[in-house]
């Protein structure tokens, strides 16, 4: 019994080890880099991300994606997700982060670039997301009304197939305002680095802001690196 013990305490650590040796290469790779992408549901922040991919080549990470294909995957950790999610539980921040990370460390050695899109959600999961993965370089809010919202998003449930019982005004609303508040901590502390965007206008008028915003993160970038030299 004691040398099982001791196996699974050798293993545990082995294990601590190999996930702090990613978080440390993934915290290397300060050169690549990585914007937070931040909008209520229906501010259109969907098709800024699409554009922003085709133009620049970065890696587009949602975390509500990295959960459902782990789940999909039949994996043990995603069993349990599974579980937790089906029981109207939430995925707890590290398991979040944890996704992210991995997701940050496959692909960082051909990515340009990462978009996080819908993460942070409060302020204290951009705290631990600086502390444990690596800093953001930019934060893009796509602001849009609260109405402007509730049309987009009450237009698409009318257009889906599947009808699901809170999509109804007075639930959405909760929903966005409760995204309001959330959102508000985290532009209050990330004030620095963050861009406001008025997402109400074309699609084209709001990426050619969303483009000059990148480019200057890059220009810096490149600068910095060619001091270390």
């Amino acid at each position: 019994m004691l040398f099982m013990c001791h196996q699974m305490a050798m293993k545990k650590e082995a294990v601590e080890k190999l996930k702090a040796e990613e978080l440390r290469k993934a915290r290397a790779s300060s050169d690549i880099p990585i914007i937070w992408i931040l909008g209520g549901p229906g501010c259109g922040k969907g098709t800024q991300c699409a554009k922003i991919v085709e133009k620049y080549g970065f890696t587009h990470l949602s975390s509500g994606d990295l959960l459902r294909n782990e789940v999909a995957s039949g994996s043990d950790k995603g069993r349990q997700l599974q579980e937790i999610m089906s029981s109207g539980g939430l995925v707890s921040n590290a398991e979040v982060l944890s996704l992210l990370n991995d997701a940050i460390v496959r692909a960082k050695g051909s990515s340009k670039g990462f978009l996080i899109d819908g993460y942070p959600r409060e302020k204290n999961q951009g705290v631990e997301f600086e502390a444990r993965v690596a800093p953001a370089d930019l934060a893009l809010y796509f602001d849009c009304s609260e109405d402007t919202m509730l049309q987009r998003i009450m237009a698409r449930a009318a257009a889906s197939s599947v009808k699901r019982e809170d999509d109804n005004e007075k639930t959405i609303r909760a929903r966005l305002q409760t995204f309001r508040q959330n959102t508000n901590a985290i532009l209050e502390l990330y004030e620095a680095k963050t861009l406001t965007i008025n997402a109400e206008r074309d699609v084209e008028d709001i990426f050619l802001e969303v483009v000059q915003a990148i480019d200057c993160v890059l220009k810096k970038k490149k600068q910095a690196a060619a001091a270390q030299c």
